[in-house]
């Protein structure tokens, strides 16, 4: 059998005249946590639901540990789901909520009690069965889902924006959380978010999904650092975006004009194949871009003039939107210091720079 969980070929959903699903094909591996990133509309939802077997699609084929699930109802798929609002029982105490599927399926009182304690301790709320949801934390409740889940012992456990109900901070202790908890119980996690900081901090890949299409597939770092089209770019993290025209090619570098009025030729990295007379899109992550008061090129191969429009202290960062011309804006994070060095003032003219190897360039 081959080492995968999930395996969708040439998945299509419509819903009405809307193309929900674009043949969308990945695999997940075995153990693997495996997150879809989208914003709302991008179909990862739709996904979702063909996967637990809520829908069925218009075409290609669901495999869930090599069987097929082409007409498999959501209660026979050796799948289990953690909504994003929990959808625990209120009238149930923790421990019987957590039994509920259990119970379902005949097991004797001794194997459920035995099952229930084993996952109350692996999600850190021994000592709180007898409690109602309603005197848990947000935090607490979403531990419960995810036990009730867990109990099971399913093949695959989706979420569908698990930590969405959860508060900042809470949500970023959960995030550690939930991937210690996937590593410790060592089955496949599904994770469908917009939240990209989710998804980068939890997974061990995942999916960029837009208007029903797959747009890359990769680890956290190669989706971050090497992002496969402007929209990923934008959609995961921040990044800075030029068009220019490629004047020149010497192997893996080049020589591009930037759309800026007076703009210097600036030294970036070739796509592969890509001849001289193309429009590239330049792109650049803030915390890449070097900004200072004086015009030095000594150690970058590009520096550009610019005006700071706003400075923002963030405790950590600074973060500096600054004015490229009247229709170009970047942004530039700098970290704190102990330093006496005087944080930049708006007004202030600035030159940022960076190297070639530091920027991304795709077909425009």
């Amino acid at each position: 059998m081959a080492n995968f969980s999930i395996d969708i070929q040439n998945l299509v959903k419509y819903h009405g005249g809307t193309l929900a699903v674009d043949n969308l094909s990945l695999t997940v591996r075995r153990g693997e946590f495996f997150s879809i990133l989208g914003p709302s509309g991008s179909g990862k939802t739709s996904f979702l639901r063909l996967l637990g077997g809520f829908e069925e699609p218009d075409g290609g084929e669901i495999l869930i540990e090599g069987r097929s699930m082409r007409g498999v109802p959501p209660h026979l798929r050796p799948v289990n789901l953690v909504f994003q609002s929990y959808a625990l029982f209120p009238h149930l105490t923790v421990h019987d909520n957590i039994a509920f599927g259990l119970e379902m399926r005949g097991l004797s009182k001794g194997d459920i009690h035995a099952s229930v304690q084993a996952v109350l301790a692996m999600v850190r709320l021994n000592g709180k069965s007898a409690r109602l949801p309603s005197q848990l934390s947000g935090g607490e409740q979403q531990r419960v889902a995810l036990a009730r889940a867990l109990v099971n012992q399913p093949a695959v456990l989706l979420l569908d924006e698990p930590l969405g109900a959860l508060d900042q901070q809470l949500r970023q202790d959960m995030q550690v959380e939930l991937k210690t908890i996937q590593e410790q119980v060592g089955l496949t996690f599904l994770c469908v978010t917009h939240h990209q900081e989710e998804a980068l901090t939890m997974s061990d890949r995942l999916a960029v999904m837009h208007q029903g299409r797959l747009l890359q597939i990769g680890s956290p770092q190669e989706i971050y650092e090497d992002p496969a089209t402007p929209f990923v770019a934008q959609f995961v993290g921040t990044s800075n975006q030029m068009t220019a025209s490629l004047e020149s090619v010497d192997g893996s570098y080049g020589v591009a004009l930037g759309d800026l009025p007076r703009s210097p030729r600036l030294r970036v990295t070739s796509p592969e194949g890509v001849r001289a007379g193309r429009r590239v899109i330049l792109i650049l992550r803030p915390e890449r871009v070097h900004i200072s008061r004086e015009h030095s090129e000594k150690g970058f191969d590009n520096s550009l003039p610019a005006h700071v429009q706003k400075a923002i202290y963030t405790g950590s960062e600074m973060h500096y939107l600054v004015q490229l011309s009247d229709r170009l804006s970047w942004k530039a994070r700098v970290a704190n210091s102990s330093s006496d060095e005087k944080h930049l003032q708006v007004g202030e003219a600035v030159f940022l720079s960076w190297n070639a190897d530091e920027a991304k360039v795709l077909l425009a």
